[in-house]
């Protein structure tokens, strides 16, 4: 599409989950940290939770890329499973062979003895779980068993929640109580602020490019983009993208905000445009009066 045009060697704001493309901001650097630390520890339980498109998958994909080769992980990314089937899950992901003749009852002696061989050549299994939030009740209350598998000195097995904010709500419940109380480590993904949306946004053209990026954006389109993604990152790329194809089929090598609302415009779950022109028709008006608001903002 526009990658020639402007010198990418793949397009920077992608929707996939691309580990070379981590942004280390202070929101996603702290979650990341308190992940190592935990597994370092030896805690049964970490949580970390967001928004929906605040970066959890790649958080995921980064601590997999990280410790695969010295931890066995084993790693389940639709977790809406009965209790048996989270049982099969297992099995699966530690290459345990299950027959149509193996019993329920069978099978987690199955994996305690596969995640004791494994204890003993490279340390507890870390299992990782994204969308922990659709989990059923029984279902967690299953995993909150597998924590029981331990040896003298150490957990057999170390799980780590990926989920929204709805997980915090569903681990309130009574029932879950016990679960809740096993989670040494959480941390929840915060927004990101102006700046750090800023910062993203040339980390990102950074990392595609060769040498110094051949597009930029205006001090109004960063202000914009940030605004109506509502600092959430997918939303960030999403407006960033289609902000640099309208640009490309102008021919043009700034972003300026009219590119910016059109892309707003053209993407759900933004801000709403009457909100953000009156933000923009109140800073052009402040701006004038001080001179130079057309300027300052990028819109020619």
């Amino acid at each position: 599409m526009y990658l020639y045009h402007f010198g990418f060697r793949q397009l920077p704001f992608a929707l996939t989950p691309d580990t070379n493309l981590f942004c280390a901001l202070p929101s996603h650097l702290e979650a990341f940290n308190t992940l190592k630390f935990s597994l370092l520890s030896g805690e049964a339980f970490c949580k970390i939770t967001g928004e929906v498109g605040s970066g959890k998958t790649l958080l995921c994909r980064l601590l997999i890329n990280k410790i695969h080769k010295k931890r066995k992980v084993a790693y389940i990314p639709n977790p809406v499973l009965s209790s048996k089937e989270l049982k099969l899950a297992l099995a699966n992901e530690l290459n345990i062979r299950i027959t149509k003749n193996t019993g329920e009852e069978q099978i987690i002696p199955k994996i305690q003895k596969k995640l004791v061989e494994i204890n003993e050549k490279s340390g507890s299994v870390i299992l990782i779980i994204d969308e922990a939030q659709a989990m059923p009740e029984e279902t967690l209350e299953t995993l909150r068993l597998f924590t029981n598998l331990e040896t003298e000195k150490s957990k057999l097995i170390q799980i780590v929640l990926f989920g929204q904010p709805e997980l915090n709500e569903k681990l309130e419940k009574k029932s879950l109580r016990q679960l809740r109380q096993r989670i040494a480590f959480s941390y929840q993904l915060k927004p990101l602020n102006y700046n750090q949306t800023k910062a993203y946004i040339i980390h990102r053209l950074k990392s595609v490019s060769n040498g110094m990026p051949k597009i930029s954006f205006s001090v109004g389109a960063y202000f914009f983009i940030h605004y109506a993604s509502r600092g959430i990152p997918r939303l960030v790329n999403v407006l960033s993208h289609k902000s640099i194809m309208l640009a490309y089929g102008k021919s043009q090598k700034k972003i300026n905000v009219r590119s910016v609302f059109q892309a707003i415009r053209d993407t759900e779950d933004t801000w709403s445009m009457s909100k953000a022109r009156r933000w923009i028709y109140t800073s052009l008006a402040f701006g004038l009066f001080s001179g130079g608001a057309f300027a300052f903002w990028g819109i020619s």
